[in-house]
Parts: structure tokens; sequence; C-alpha cells
């Protein structure tokens, strides 16, 4: 069974309620239609109901019912999330007229719903910016207890069984904190040390903090940088099998790490990867997809309390099914 497959089965053995607040878009309500089919999750659909129930029959959609359905105009908790939203954002200088309009945006309603445990991850970005979707996540849910940043993890699927985990790798930040300083590099590592056991099932995450020096080869402030974030990590996930500086290759290869890094438990066994910065971490994920053949799975948005994922504009109905499946795994370990 491949990862995937592993990923779903997963969440079907625990199913989770996911907001799909795009419901409306073709992609979404088709994607939502195979994860009602093939009972991966519950799903709560934000939108006009009688919009979708006709999008469903025009498109041959049959497993649409089996999904809850709330229109975001006409929602009887709209007042009581009002109320909610204007008590969170208070000092922020919020007021009910203002939160009656924004629990009506589906994006905000959506983790509305997730705050007051009505359900327990969200997916959007079909339609929406990344911006649109992580603002309510961060304004609402909010980060992780001790995580003050959001990153996003990719999950490498290559055809190099000797390297990561028979040939996967979960690798971050690609996605959201272009330069991080030490301390958010430390909650990167542990968040995505964590994905790697919610998500791709690592029963040991294996931690390499990565950079062009290996054990004090080289010299340079962005160095000291990722030592120092290696510290805090160890301080704050003691139990984390983590270890840094060390390069690429270091990380990947036995024979490697034996010689540059002897002693290291983590030379040339990592399974993660946490880069220094978000331009290396982009870079490095596509050339290995390119040019290496490898499938990229993600990203995966990590460090807010309740998963809140991002779709690419340009994503596939595929997409969206596999993302339900993520966000599911992710909540169960969020809970």
């Amino acid at each position: 069974m491949d990862l995937v497959q592993q990923i779903i089965e997963r969440a079907k053995s625990n199913k989770q309620r996911i907001v799909l607040p795009e419901a409306t878009e073709e992609r979404t309500l088709r994607a939502a239609d195979r994860v009602l089919a093939d009972d991966v999750a519950d799903l709560i659909l934000i939108g006009n109901p009688d919009e979708i129930h006709a999008l469903a029959a025009q498109w041959g959609l049959t497993h649409i019912d089996k999904a809850t359905l709330i229109d975001p105009e006409n929602n009887p908790k709209s007042e009581e999330y009002a109320a909610l939203l204007t008590e969170l954002r208070k000092k922020k200088g919020m007021t009910i007229e203002k939160a009656r309009e924004l629990v009506k945006n589906p994006l905000y309603l959506g983790c509305m719903i997730i705050k007051t445990e009505g359900a327990d991850g969200q997916i959007s970005g079909a339609l929406s910016t990344t911006g649109d979707t992580l603002r309510p996540a961060l304004q609402i849910i909010k980060c992780a207890p001790g995580i003050s940043c959001v990153s996003g993890a990719m999950l490498m699927i290559t055809q190099k069984p000797e390297y990561g985990e028979n040939g996967v790798l979960v690798i971050g930040d690609v996605a959201v904190t272009p330069m991080p300083d030490a301390s958010q590099l430390a909650q990167i590592a542990v968040c995505t040390a964590q994905t790697a056991k919610s998500v791709a099932g690592f029963a040991d995450p294996r931690v390499a903090m990565l950079s062009f020096s290996t054990k004090g080869s080289a010299s340079h402030e962005v160095v000291d940088k990722v030592v120092e974030a290696t510290r805090i990590a160890k301080e704050m996930a003691p139990d984390l099998h983590i270890d840094g500086e060390l390069q690429a290759d270091a990380s990947l290869v036995p024979s490697v790490g034996a010689k540059k890094a002897p002693g290291s438990d983590i030379a040339g066994r990592a399974n993660v990867l946490v880069v220094p910065c978000l331009e290396v971490g982009n870079i490095s994920y596509k050339l290995v997809e390119r040019l290496g053949g490898a499938v990229a799975l993600g990203p995966i948005l990590q460090g807010i309390a309740r998963p809140v994922n991002d779709l690419s504009r340009g994503c596939s109905v595929d997409d969206i099914y596999k993302m339900v499946a993520i966000t599911a795994c992710q909540a169960m370990d969020a809970k």
C-alpha cells in the first residue's frame, strides 16, 4: 500500500468533520462527492443549499446528501458566532456589526464552526488566496500552544527507498515564513516532525537541520542560526530525534554522514529535512519534483491549533480529495 492510500485508510479509520467553505466550486463539489462515497470524512459544505443540490444534480453527483449543508446567509448560529468573534477580536477593534458581516464569509464561518467544536478542520484555496485562507484561521483558531509561526510541510515521495523512510521525506518550511529566526526555525522543526508522524505515519521522525555547513565546516551567521534553532528545538521537544547543522548529503547518505558527522544518530538517516529559509525549501522541493521525478504532496499547513489547509487555485479534484484525508489525519492528532 503506497503512502497516499495509507493516509486515506487512516482517515477512514477515525472519521473527522472537515469543512469545505467553497462548496459551490466545481472541483470542490466533485471531490466532496468522492470523499462521501468513499467514507473518508464527514463533510460540512458551506453555500446555498439549493445551489449545491442543483449543481450536484447537474454534474451527476449522488452522495452530496450525506454532507451537512450550511447556508452562510441563513445560518441560525450567526448571532452566536458574531458575538464570539466580537469577543475574540475586541482588542483589535472588532464591532458586532462587522462581526455579523464576517460570519457570512464562508472562510470565517468555517473557522467559527471549528472554534465552537462543530468541526475538526477546514480546506480552501480553490477560489481563495493563501492570505484569505490563513487570515481567519489565525484570528479565530490561532496558533497551537507554544507556536507563534505558521509553516508548510511537503511530503516528497521518491523512487529512492534507500533515503528517508523507504523513499519518503518530509520537508519544511516550503510555503509560509520567508526568513525565520532561530526560534521560528525551531518551531518549524517541531511542527514538521509532528506532521511526519500524523500524516506520513512516521513512527520515528529523524530531523536534520539543513545548512551549507556540517558540524562547523563553515562559519557564517546563517549557520549560527541553524545551530541555535537545533538547540531550541531540543528544549521544546526533548524526545525529538534531531541534529544539525548538517548538509543535505550528510543528512541522507550514510557513508557521507559517517564521514562528516561521526557520532550523529541523524546523519545519513534523516527522514525529516528542515531548511533554513523558505527560499531554499520552495526551490529544493520543486527541483526534486521536476528533475528527480518525486511526487510532491502538499503543502500541508502546520502550527495552527486546528488544521486549516490551503489549496492551489490550480488544484485538481484529486488534490482536494487527498487534502481532505491529510487534514483528517492532522485533526486526529490535534485533539
